[in-house]
């Protein structure tokens, strides 16, 4: 018996179904790819900041004179530069839940007077752990007294850890006078106003080298979050991946089977 080809009314609603899903499926397909690709590009500058900031760290020092004539120190982010001055001990702050190598402990930030000028430089000197038993315990640091040199690097102002319970507005107003050497937070523009040092707000140093004065230097690399790019990819890809195996099993493979279980149950008869 002779197969009967489709009715053109009933085949006409099919081919307007493929055309349909197949829009829908190019259309996703062009999204996830685009989006996938721009993970991509996002994680290349990532990458580029990442090796700028490497050769940063790499060039020559600069001294104390180039430092206090730098107009824009925010332009030399992550560049070594040599300071002399004096250590402000009084004005130590001991910045809470920060980590090093997995373990809980404070940031030390000491203020830092410039010799031979009026102003003075917040410095990152280092962590140290935190006693378990008595939080408000701290550990000791051996602070030079005199005229001393200090290595470090141009970094931002300290950053902010997110403050359960407080306002963002709360979060960055001054403390009052005598208050905790701990603190969450450490607003410099605040820190200036309370202490009334002649205090540069625009950036702070990260002292470098090996273990010292009670405080250990294994600094974090600032996070760029070039893993979260790739896995975002990673994902948009897959997304395409998924898009392309449903549209060739439902679109061409089953539609196909289908057609060839049809004829043969039709020879059969």
């Amino acid at each position: 018996m002779t197969p009967q080809p489709l009715h053109p009314a009933r085949s006409r609603p099919r081919r307007g179904r493929f055309l349909l899903v197949t829009l829908a499926a190019v259309l996703a397909l062009s999204a996830t790819v685009s989006l996938g690709r721009w993970q991509l590009s996002r994680a290349a500058q990532k990458e580029a900041l990442q090796a700028e900031i490497e050769a940063q760290k790499q060039k020559a020092p600069l001294v104390q004179a180039e430092f206090l004539a730098l107009e824009a120190p925010a332009g030399e982010l992550h560049r070594p530069v040599r300071l002399r001055g004096l250590w402000l001990t009084p004005q130590t702050v001991y910045l809470d839940n920060r980590q090093m190598h997995g373990v809980p402990g404070f940031y030390v930030l000491t203020p830092f007077a410039l010799e031979g000028s009026d102003q003075a430089v917040m410095i990152q000197r280092g962590w140290v752990q935190r006693n378990f038993n008595d939080r408000t315990q701290l550990g000791a640091v051996e602070t030079p007294s005199g005229i001393v040199e200090v290595t470090g690097l141009i970094e931002p102002p300290p950053g902010h850890l997110f403050e359960l319970g407080k306002p963002a507005a709360a979060a960055s107003a001054p403390e009052s006078a005598g208050s905790s050497p701990i603190r969450q937070n450490l607003d410099l523009e605040a820190f200036r106003a309370e202490t009334k040092l002649p205090l540069r707000t625009d950036v702070s140093l990260q002292q470098v080298g090996p273990a010292s004065e009670g405080l250990q230097r294994d600094w974090p690399a600032p996070a760029l979050g070039l893993e979260k790019h790739y896995g975002y990819a990673f994902q948009w890809f897959g997304l395409s991946a998924l898009v392309v195996i449903l549209y060739v099993w439902f679109q061409i493979i089953s539609p196909y089977r289908r057609s060839r279980r049809r004829a043969r149950d039709e020879r059969s008869l």
